[in-house]
């Protein structure tokens, strides 16, 4: 039975992406992984020797952060002193890749641990590095062409109904007003 009366259209939800959708479920699988690897090395071993290794391996996490946030420290000061830029790769390049081993190295957790002890090996550094840097590269090749001004001049705004108004600010400001760094008293 049909009134007559047109049926309202709701504009399409967007596609998740395949990160948004599957990086919840590979957090739970790696977790109980890691609980798992726990419990068997308990059984094969003792609880004591999973704690002595739980915090040995947040005690080196604590050190490697430290060293390697104080050497980014040490090559920002050089770079300071010397006018350059701090990105030179020849000395502090795998600070990044450091740092985030040694907080794998801090989570509970053997594979954690595992991986932590993987990323500061110097050569595996190197090669994530050069990888994530072609990455980068690849990806802002391939971004829409425009400066970050062009961004900030346009405005969107999303109506009630899920339509995008696009538009422009201008601003019109009268050129020959005093500058006065004090407001107005009385408007």
């Amino acid at each position: 039975m049909t009134t007559g009366a047109p049926t309202p259209t709701y504009p399409a939800r967007p596609r998740r992406s395949r990160l948004r959708t599957f990086l919840p479920l590979g957090v739970a699988a790696w977790l109980v992984l890691e609980i798992w690897l726990l419990t068997v090395v308990a059984g094969a071993s003792s609880g004591i020797t999973v704690f002595l290794l739980l915090l040995a391996g947040f005690v080196l996490g604590s050190v490697v952060i430290k060293r390697a946030g104080r050497r980014a420290f040490q090559n920002l000061n050089e770079a300071l002193q010397r006018g350059g830029a701090p990105s030179d790769s020849s000395k502090g390049g795998g600070n990044g890749l450091m740092m985030l081993g040694g907080l794998l190295l801090m989570i509970p957790g053997l594979v954690s641990d595992a991986v932590g002890l993987l990323l500061l090996v110097p050569p595996v550094q190197k090669a994530l590095g050069r990888y994530a840097e072609r990455t980068v590269d690849r990806k802002l090749r391939e971004a829409a062409q425009g400066t970050l001004g062009d961004a900030f001049q346009q405005a969107r705004m999303h109506r009630p109904d899920g339509k995008v108004v696009q538009g422009e600010v201008i601003r019109d400001e009268p050129s020959d007003a005093p500058e006065d760094p004090r407001p107005p008293l009385t408007r």
